[in-house]
């Protein structure tokens, strides 16, 4: 006896029309949602804003017909009609869209002029380096001081704290602003930022002011690159301070990993902090930063990714201080959005340092503050790896020693270049 099957007629009328609504209401959610991933998609091949944006319409436009057909067949009206006219007012819908978020330029107002200390140095590697110099009181020091910034990207401006005292004491004392910050040259190929093209502009510094060892203070990332440059050219480092320093290694301490700045914000800068990173083409352009990096940069330039970087410092800036501290002062010296994502990148992709600094005698002072959001571990790891190296924990101060305690700080960098002994206990 044969099995009979049982076939199931059509679908009735009403079932149709309601399936036919929702794929109607689905094409036009997924369409805009479908242009934004054929444009980052694209960007596996080229860089070109325009071609990232016709690729995504042609996807956009794709989906709209095929999804957009099926639900007017569903509905029993219109047919091709139907279809293209809705593909059409899709496209035209979605390239609004675009043109109000993410092809509207953020803010970016023109930078302020160079205050009157600011010099330029034009180095052999490409980078022009502004820079202040403090000039030596009276018999020079064969060793010159040079201080290296946070971020990377976060600059200082004028003479760091401790530079006039040290500068009395005859060290020359330079700080700059490395490459893509501040005032020094923005790259056109943001994959240029790396950590060996930081080394060798600090290399390149060097011989510029023909002295054949230096003195380097790093804070924070700043730190990080001095240990990086004392890898890389041991004998010719007199001595290092390593300020609040960020991770000896990046790989081992990716991201937050290091320790969170953002915990303490108020709910005010929660929400501010929230405002600016929602900004669609902040998004897009973060997006593209992990498939093409030139179309990144491309999207957003410099000056508005910059400022926007400068605001979120805004936010933060009185966040890694202990409870109670008074406010920071702010300054106008740019950013560097594409050099900060581009160098802790790289650095996070670097082998170990550490093998090779076990073996460099450099002597080294190391200062962590009481409230430093780093983690006790990435300092103490300094310690343990540079084998002449000394750690002093300053009490009453976060990640900004020089702000919370600049006579202590001082009198510690003074004392230690200076070979009399520490006014704090060292370990």
């Amino acid at each position: 006896m044969a099995l009979r099957i049982p076939r199931f007629g059509p679908f009735p009328p009403l079932v149709r029309r309601i399936c036919g609504g929702l794929l109607l209401a689905v094409t036009v959610v997924l369409t805009p949602a479908a242009a934004a991933a054929g444009f980052v998609a694209a960007a596996f091949a080229t860089a070109s804003v325009w071609l990232l944006a016709a690729a995504g319409l042609v996807v956009a436009a794709v989906v709209a017909h095929l999804l957009g057909g099926a639900a007017f067949r569903l509905l029993g009206r219109g047919g091709l009609r139907a279809t293209a006219t809705l593909t059409a007012v899709l496209l035209l819908g979605t390239t609004a869209l675009a043109a109000a978020t993410v092809f509207r330029p953020m803010p970016a107002p023109a930078a302020g002029p160079v205050p009157s200390g600011v010099r330029f140095w034009d180095l052999p590697t490409g980078s022009r380096i502004a820079y202040v110099h403090t000039p030596a009181a009276g018999t020079p020091r064969p060793t010159p001081v040079i201080f290296l910034h946070g971020g990377p990207g976060t600059p200082g401006e004028g003479t760091p704290t401790a530079g006039r005292e040290l500068a009395a004491d005859g060290f020359q004392v330079y700080s700059y602003d490395q490459v893509g910050a501040g005032r020094s040259t923005r790259l056109s190929d943001i994959t240029g930022y790396t950590v060996a093209r930081q080394v060798a502009d600090l290399d390149a510094i060097r011989r510029l002011l023909g002295a054949d060892r230096i003195v380097l203070v790093g804070q924070s990332w700043g730190g990080s690159l001095a240990a990086q440059y004392l890898r890389a050219h041991p004998t010719h480092v007199a001595k290092a301070v390593f300020t609040s320093p960020g991770a000896l290694w990046g790989r081992e301490y990716p991201g937050s990993k290091v320790g969170e700045p953002w915990d303490d914000l108020t709910p005010a800068q929660r929400s501010r902090r929230d405002d600016l990173d929602s900004r669609p083409r902040l998004i897009a352009a973060s997006l593209l930063l992990g498939v093409n990096p030139r179309a990144a940069h491309a999207l957003a330039g410099d000056r508005e990714v910059d400022h926007w970087m400068h605001e979120v410092a805004l936010v933060g800036k009185d966040t890694t201080s202990c409870a109670g501290a008074a406010p920071t002062e702010a300054h106008n010296n740019p950013q560097g959005f594409y050099s900060n994502q581009m160098t802790v990148k790289d650095f996070e992709q670097l082998p170990d340092p550490r093998p090779a600094l076990r073996s460099v005698h450099v002597p080294s002072l190391i200062l962590r503050g009481q409230c430093d959001f780093v983690k006790p571990e990435v300092t103490q790891e300094y310690r343990t790896t540079l084998p002449n190296s000394r750690l002093v924990h300053i009490q009453g101060a976060g990640h900004a020693l020089t702000h919370a305690q600049p006579r202590l700080y001082t009198a510690l960098l003074r004392a230690f270049l200076l070979n009399r002994p520490l006014p704090a206990p060292a370990s």
